[in-house]
C-alpha cells in the first residue's frame, strides 16, 4: 500500500500484501527526472531469496507495522544484512552504503499499537538511520 501510494498519490486498501511486485515510476526530484524500479517484497522470503533481493537494490525503505511487534523485530536484522551485503568487496568496490530509511507504518491504528514511537526512534538512533512513522 505504501508503494502504491507513492506512485499514484492515492491510498488503495484493497491489495494482496503477500504478492511481490515490481513497480516502475518516473518522478522529477530537484529538477531531475528519476526512474524508479521498486521491488515491493511480500516479506515471506527465505534467507537466500532475501539476500538476492538486497543485492538487487540500490536503496531501501525497511517498513514495519506498529501493530506487529514481530515485523519491528526484523528491522535490525534486515538493516544489518543490507549493510553486510553492500559492504562486500565483490560489490563495486564495496565503498558506499546504499540509503536506508526505517518506516513505522499504520500509526493511525493507535488502539492496536504494539510498537511505540520511542521504540522506533531508539532503533533508528542505534542504527544511525532516518526514521519516520506514517499512515
Amino acid at each position: 500500500a505504501l508503494t502504491v501510494r507513492f506512485i499514484t498519490k492515492r491510498f488503495i486498501g484493497d491489495y494482496d500484501p503477500t504478492l511481490e511486485m515490481i513497480y516502475r515510476h518516473v518522478a522529477v526530484i530537484d529538477g531531475e527526472m528519476v526512474h524508479f524500479e521498486i521491488l515491493d517484497t511480500a516479506g515471506q522470503e527465505d534467507s537466500l531469496q532475501i539476500e538476492e533481493k538486497i543485492k538487487w537494490g540500490d536503496g531501501f525503505a525497511v517498513v514495519y507495522s506498529v501493530t506487529d511487534r514481530c515485523s519491528f523485530d526484523e528491522v535490525m536484522r534486515l538493516c544489518f544484512l543490507i549493510n553486510h551485503l553492500h559492504s562486500s568487496p565483490k560489490r563495486s568496490g564495496g565503498a558506499e552504503q546504499p540509503p536506508v530509511v526505517i518506516v513505522g507504518n499504520k500509526k493511525d491504528l493507535q488502539f492496536d499499537r504494539m510498537v511505540s514511537t520511542e521504540d522506533g526512534e531508539n532503533l533508528s538512533k542505534a542504527l544511525k538511520l532516518p526514521f519516520y512513522e506514517i499512515s
